[in-house]
């Protein structure tokens, strides 16, 4: 026998071969098979008579055979008829050997399990599994578990290796020690770890069945807890770990606030100036700020970042800012160059694309210090990358990049020794479940109130049946003097194909609308051309603009007023709301034009209607994350909580804050901390402290 920690092939009738079809279900360790739980049930605990069976209906049946014969049709079968005390059945194989036809003759008795379908001699079970019976033979004593398998691994050998971990825990329950303290485990009415993982691999016939399915259940609602547990204290150790680092202090910077605030056309929003005093204040303190800004399309969270940098270069430091595509880094440089050079401040820009010359230089003005402000990609993290004094650090559209993967900007800061605060920005709204998540690390601010002047998007969603009067629209609305955009997206990933498809609808347009200007925006256009084809349209030269989801983020052209989503039916709700944020971002009434290809599966009628109804990017966010699940809404590199195991974040949304309070409580004892992130992070620990 083996202690639970052991490697699968510790266990009886586990070689290699086997071992490495359980190690593509995640299964390596013995403890691994007890936290593989069920997908489903089956009730074999009691026998159903054949008279009351329907079709649809899993069930237990015994009878006594009264014929067995081999009978042609489309495919040849053995067909066995079954007589019980209420009813006649048939068993249907269409996969079978003489030895079985002989073992079926008539006059034994067979227990069968599967489910019933109407057939062609009545209800039929297609390939039962069964075995001869008599009279005493005792049906199940638990519901049958149903595990997620792969490839050349049966449920029947799943069940046999779950139950050899069972026998093991039961002979050292201290092998997987249950470290949640009791008060808390009173508090929600939650059984033990032990009595859980027993229940849930082997249910008794009296157990809920519904709460089982449907993760209610208390014994999963227990796993859960801990998992969530598990989650929040390897992002907290995470925190932990840069916190007990220095910063520099930095002051508030007011006089050149002042100075760059005197020269915008606009005042500041009250959400901003509150969001902006909570970044002072961890400014101000010798431990690095790590904040997460949340603030729907257009709120001015760059405005919020330009105030955070300021403070950083009156503490004869610098700032950089760092965004996910070339596109949104470009809008970003152009913002900081207009709002800082009148100030004195040089601007640097970085990205992949910037090649010879041009980019020694723009690394030479970062690592002495003459470019106080820098702006890229993530260029800005490669190792040929350094910075004289770096003492802040913001990064836009955080979904887009992995916990280590911002962690790693860090490090440019620590030639002096010194950490650099943390300012991490986000237009997706996301919910308050998935921020106490997958945000643990962070303290949160929301920017929630838009500048005055801005007016709401009116949504409408139309067949491309229609497509003829969109275009009618367009030529309208640009006649007005307003410009619009035509967003093309394809269900083929290939960028070259999204392009391809960008390009045609382009050359359509201009076809169809001769007195426009039509420009056109893709991928893979050199970023000097994305940047030129941008300008144009920002300067009102050209009417209208056809792009590839690309200006989903950052690009503000004011008196763009008209935009059309082709095929909206492809996107999320968060990439829809997004691109809408595109438009309405002057004071003109502006439109939404979903022109969707008819029919509509029902989570892409849900995702239209939820984009007509409203414009409040939380709400959109919370329904995202109702209709597609976590792992999606975040996006798979946001490390560990797109593979959680057991635990639903919306689903078991009532527990988080507990969940929260009890990590703060918890993470001072590194024991308790140990075992559960190893437990459920196993590996992928390592990956949040990479840092």
């Amino acid at each position: 026998m083996s202690d639970l920690s052991a490697p699968i092939t510790a266990l009886k009738g586990v070689g290699e071969a086997l071992a490495l079809k359980l190690g593509r279900l995640g299964i390596e360790r013995v403890s691994d098979l007890l936290f593989h739980l069920p997908l489903r049930y089956q009730d074999r605990t009691r026998l159903t008579p054949i008279g009351l069976l329907r079709a649809g209906q899993e069930a237990v049946i015994e009878g006594e055979v009264t014929a067995c014969d081999v009978v042609k049709g489309r495919r040849r079968s053995l067909l066995v008829r079954l007589r019980d005390a209420s009813g006649i059945l048939s068993l249907r194989f269409f996969h079978f050997s003489p030895a079985q036809q002989q073992q079926l003759r008539p006059g034994t008795t067979v227990r069968a399990f599967g489910e019933a379908r109407a057939g062609a001699t009545g209800l039929e079970i297609y390939h039962p599994e069964y075995r001869l019976s008599g009279s005493e033979t005792p049906v199940d004593e638990y519901f049958t578990p149903i595990y997620p398998t792969t490839e050349g691994l049966n449920q029947p050998r799943l069940r046999a290796l779950a139950q050899q971990a069972l026998g093991l825990l039961d002979d050292a329950p201290e092998a997987l020690p249950d470290v949640i303290p009791d008060t808390l485990l009173q508090r929600f009415q939650l059984p033990g770890l032990h009595a859980s993982l027993h229940l849930l691999h082997q249910p008794p016939p009296d157990v809920n069945i519904e709460q089982l399915t449907f993760g209610q259940h208390p014994a999963t609602r227990r796993l859960a807890l801990e998992e969530l547990l598990a989650h929040q204290l390897s992002l907290r150790e995470v925190r932990l770990r840069i916190q007990a680092d220095g910063a520099p202090t930095l002051p508030s910077g007011r006089s050149l606030q002042a100075r760059f605030l005197a020269q915008l056309p606009f005042a500041l929003t009250g959400a901003q100036r509150r969001v902006l005093e909570e970044i002072s204040h961890d400014l101000s303190r010798p431990a690095p700020m790590l904040r997460l800004i949340q603030g729907d399309v257009g709120s001015g969270k760059t405005v919020v970042a330009a105030m955070a940098a300021l403070s950083a270069l009156a503490g004869n430091c610098q700032a950089a800012i760092m965004a996910p595509t070339e596109i949104l880094a470009e809008q970003h440089y152009r913002s900081f160059k207009a709002w800082f050079e009148p100030l004195g401040i040089e601007v640097a820009w970085l990205a992949g694309k910037l090649k010879g010359k041009a980019r020694l230089d723009a690394k030479a003005a970062i690592a002495d210090g003459r470019a106080r402000m820098v702006v890229g990609t993530h260029a800005l993290f490669q190792d040929d990358v350094h910075f004289q004094c770096l003492g802040l650090a913001i990064i836009d559209e955080q979904h887009r990049f992995g916990v280590h993967q911002r962690l790693a900007l860090r490090e440019k800061g620590e030639a002096g020794g010194l950490t650099p605060h943390q300012l991490i920005m986000t237009a997706t709204p996301i919910p308050r479940t998935l921020a106490m998540s997958a945000y643990a690390d962070l303290d949160v601010s929301v920017i929630d109130e838009l500048p005055p002047g801005r007016t709401p998007v009116k949504t409408v969603v139309v067949p491309d049946e229609r497509r003829p009067e969109v275009v009618e629209r367009i030529r309208l609305a640009c006649s007005e003097g307003r410009q619009a955009y035509w967003v093309c997206t394809l269900i083929d990933e290939s960028e070259v194909l999204q392009c391809q498809a960008a390009e045609v609808t382009r050359d359509e347009l201009t076809v169809a609308l001769p007195e426009l200007a039509v420009g056109l925006v893709h991928g893979r256009m050199k970023s000097s051309e994305k940047a030129e084809v941008m300008t144009a349209f920002k300067a009102g030269e050209l009417d209208l603009l056809v792009a590839t989801t690309v200006i989903e983020v950052g690009v503000d052209v004011p008196n763009a007023s008209l935009m059309i989503i082709e095929n909206p039916e492809r996107l999320g709700l968060s990439q829809l709301h997004q691109l809408r944020g595109r438009v309405g971002r002057g004071s003109t009434e502006s439109f939404c034009v979903l022109l969707y290809h008819p029919p509509l599966s029902k989570s892409s009628r849900q995702r239209l209607a939820v984009m007509r109804e409203t414009t409040d990017g939380f709400r959109i966010a919370e329904k995202d994350l109702e209709i597609r699940g976590p792992g999606e809404v975040l996006g798979t590199r946001q490390t560990g909580l797109a593979q959680m195991k057991i635990a639903d974040l919306e689903r078991d949304a009532d527990l988080l804050e507990r969940v929260t309070a009890m990590a703060q409580t918890l993470q001072g004892n590194p024991d308790i901390t140990a075992v559960l992130v190893r437990r459920w992070l196993g590996e992928a620990a390592g990956r949040y402290g990479q840092v």
